[in-house]
């Protein structure tokens, strides 16, 4: 069985970018605010904690809440990943069935986080719940001419980005990748010779499902880049939208359907593997627009280096990293420990 090659160094939609910059240097430089988009009830059996945290990743906040209330993890829910090397807001629900008084969650030991706020609500926090994410991006000692960077972020604010999943879906050096690869064209072989369900298992199977989904994404919305129609609506679409691969026939119009089959031929083992195991076919807008975008220099405006900070809101299942790639080249250097 042959791996193949990935590349991550999707097209740009306008161009090379006029500038460079250090992300991500501290914590504080990528902050994101989860927005629910309703109200908590105030009464149920899930108590649901407002945490920030600072250097750790979700599923071990969850984890920790799960240890300190003496449940099992599969009683905490969340909406959304959030990223590890940041500040970040975000919802948690802990199922607490009863009318006993709350404990104590502020007695909670969870290093690199605060406990904002809690209250009761009657259903679990699921997966894509919330209405947006609230970003506050900082970019340091950005290189190239002041103006032109500017003109880029009106470019932005005006058609949006294409709506990219992130490096951060394909793992760490695209690892995720590696292991769909492996996983899909064993299940695209045992669905030809045995025609029964896989029994990989779910909780990695699915993690690595995602990445594999998002990919085949990113290669049809890359080849609409090249033809410059990301933006526009092909022979009979509604808005531009791409795949999200599963079983099912493809509801796109036929102009669509013909170009994402000629997209996705080498990929045809992935395909068939994917619905094997169970996906059903979803589209996917291609066109990202940030909502309340807005930037201001923190520097002294036409030195040679200065900071940006951008602030915009996100729909869920999107990434700040589609952006800001097409704002700057981003050099990432190690996070300064404090």
């Amino acid at each position: 069985m042959n791996s193949r090659q990935f590349t991550l160094d999707f097209p740009l939609a306008l161009g090379e970018p006029a500038g460079s910059a250090f992300f991500r240097q501290h914590p504080e430089d990528f902050q994101v605010t989860e927005r629910l988009g309703f109200e908590l009830s105030g009464e149920g059996e899930h108590l649901c904690l407002y945490v920030e945290k600072r250097g750790q990743n979700t599923r071990w906040v969850a984890g920790m809440l799960a240890a300190h209330f003496g449940v099992d993890e599969m009683a905490v829910s969340y909406c959304g990943m959030k990223d590890r090397h940041a500040v970040t807001r975000q919802w948690f629900s802990v199922h607490l069935p009863g009318t006993q008084e709350d404990p104590a969650a502020s007695e909670a030991e969870l290093p690199g986080c605060r406990i904002l706020t809690m209250t009761r609500h009657h259903k679990k926090l699921r997966r894509g719940m919330h209405a947006d994410n609230r970003f506050v991006i900082r970019l340091r000692h950005i290189e190239g001419e002041v103006r032109a960077i500017e003109q880029r972020l009106v470019d932005i604010a005006a058609q949006g980005v294409p709506n990219y999943f992130g490096e951060q879906r394909f793992g760490r050096e695209g690892g995720n990748l590696l292991e769909a690869d492996r996983q899909l064209q064993s299940r695209a072989a045992e669905s030809q010779q045995r025609r029964r369900k896989s029994r990989q298992p779910a909780s990695r199977g699915g993690m690595y499902l995602s990445a594999a989904r998002a990919y085949l994404f990113n290669l049809v919305l890359a080849e609409r880049v090249r033809q410059g129609n990301w933006n526009l609506s092909m022979e009979g679409e509604a808005d531009p939208s791409g795949p999200m691969w599963g079983r099912g026939r493809s509801q796109a119009p036929e102009q669509v359907r013909e170009l994402e089959s000629l997209v996705l031929q080498p990929w045809q083992d992935w395909c068939h593997g994917m619905e094997f195991s169970g996906l059903s076919q979803e589209r996917r807008p291609l066109l990202l627009m940030p909502g309340d975008f807005s930037w201001t220099w923190l520097n002294e405006v036409g030195m040679d280096q200065t900071d940006l900070e951008l602030s915009f809101s996100l729909p869920t299942g999107c990434f700040a990293t589609a952006l800001l790639r097409e704002v700057a080249k981003l050099q990432q250097p190690r996070l300064v420990a404090e």
